[in-house]
């Protein structure tokens, strides 16, 4: 299904390099999760949206949404955002483009695969700086050698990335800035990537216009109810795919507001799953407040006064015991997906977003008491990472 987005003029304008399908990724129904009516109560729909086959690089997933607003800097002569976040003297724009692509993330990272894949589109070096002391999932795997090169670290490798594995306490894992010094003084033109792409400036943007796309969907499918998806589920990691999210059905709430002034229908709520336990969720929730806003004024919202803190909303009842761990019930989650909708989930993040999608629907956490409606429509945005499940082979 071919849809032309109508983008708002400031956000048209901002530059963007393809690397999704010039096609929606699709939005699919999961009846057979989908709990059966009973009156009085209303009737939920689940959809699920396929970011994981949102491109034709390998192992589609969220992270190309973000990195498509990022190109354009890496591919621009005198590249702005190149530096690592935590570089207390940041140098100033690079001489040149750049020739390599530097990033991180834990042992089992999707991100540095998507990024590695990029790299390779743009006929760019990859360097992937991963970290073994991030998360539980090293530690938990009863075949600690099998872990580190199985799953998306031979990914990486089949890719051609030179991987660099980062100790626990290793200073880089704070600051990379000695690392991208080795490779300037070697003659490359290196640019950071931050994990996740959350904190370069632009890694909102994808997921701000992953909203207009969503609601263009939204019309073509015809739901019933409210007609569009009244909740949206979706890992809350790095956080900026839930940030993003936030501006971007903001700006459109706003457009719909300047054309229906009058209007009765309830913004979307989007619900931000968290999948780790390291920081406690008031952390999570000041940092996605921050990347919506910033994504905000990007697009032509008023950051501060467009969006606030009761528009985040995540929920860190199911992160297990560590990140990259798959506890039992999540593992139930990942299960009942496959062997019941035949859709494949991976071990870090959508297991956990489809057992507090469950448990949602399931204890009618989905159902406002205060204004009831005839159907309830929720959406799972599926960020991918299947990659990652040989990893686990051991436990799945």
């Amino acid at each position: 299904m071919s849809i032309s987005l109508q983008l708002p003029e400031t956000f048209a304008k901002i530059p963007r390099y393809k690397i999704l399908y010039s096609t929606p990724s699709p939005i699919h129904p999961l009846p057979s999760i989908s709990p059966p009516r009973v009156s009085p109560h209303p009737l939920i729909t689940i959809h699920a949206k396929r970011e994981d086959h949102s491109s034709p690089l390998a192992c589609a997933g969220n992270k190309y949404r973000k990195l498509e607003y990022i190109v354009p800097d890496v591919l621009s002569k005198a590249p702005l955002y190149h530096s690592h976040e935590n570089n207390p003297t940041p140098p100033g724009p690079l001489q040149g483009a750049a020739t390599t692509l530097v990033t991180e993330g834990a042992i089992q990272s999707n991100h540095t695969v998507q990024v590695v894949a990029l790299a390779r589109r743009l006929g760019l070096k990859a360097l992937v700086l991963l970290h073994r002391g991030t998360g539980g999932g090293l530690a938990a795997a009863s075949d600690k050698e099998a872990f580190q090169r199985s799953g998306n670290v031979q990914i990486n490798h089949l890719l051609g990335a030179e991987v660099r594995v980062c100790e626990e306490g290793d200073p880089l894992a704070q600051d990379a800035t000695p690392l991208l010094d080795e490779l300037r003084a070697a003659g490359q033109n290196p640019y950071w990537i931050p994990g996740g792409a959350s904190l370069h400036p632009l890694g909102g943007l994808g997921y701000a216009r992953a909203a207009f796309e969503i609601a263009a969907q939204e019309k073509e499918m015809g739901l019933g109810g409210s007609g569009r998806f009244d909740y949206v589920f979706v890992a809350c990691g790095s956080g900026s795919t839930v940030g993003g999210l936030v501006a971007g059905f903001k700006l459109l709430e706003r457009i719909r507001g300047l054309d229906v002034p009058k209007r009765i229908e309830e913004p979307r709520k989007i619900v931000g799953i968290l999948n780790s336990p390291t920081k406690p969720r008031a952390y999570h929730e000041k940092r996605v407040l921050a990347f919506a806003r910033r994504a905000g004024e990007l697009i032509g919202l008023d950051g501060e006064q467009d969006i606030g803190v009761q528009d985040v909303r995540l929920d860190d009842r199911f992160v297990g015991t560590a990140y990259g761990v798959l506890d039992s019930e999540s593992k139930m989650a990942l299960e009942t997906m496959a062997r019941t909708e035949g859709m494949v989930l991976d071990p870090v993040y959508t297991a956990k977003v489809a057992r507090g999608l469950m448990h949602w629907v399931n204890e009618g956490e989905v159902v406002d008491s205060v204004k009831p409606l005839e159907q309830v429509n929720v959406l799972f945005i599926h960020t991918g990472g299947q990659a990652s499940l040989g990893a686990y082979a051991d436990i799945i």
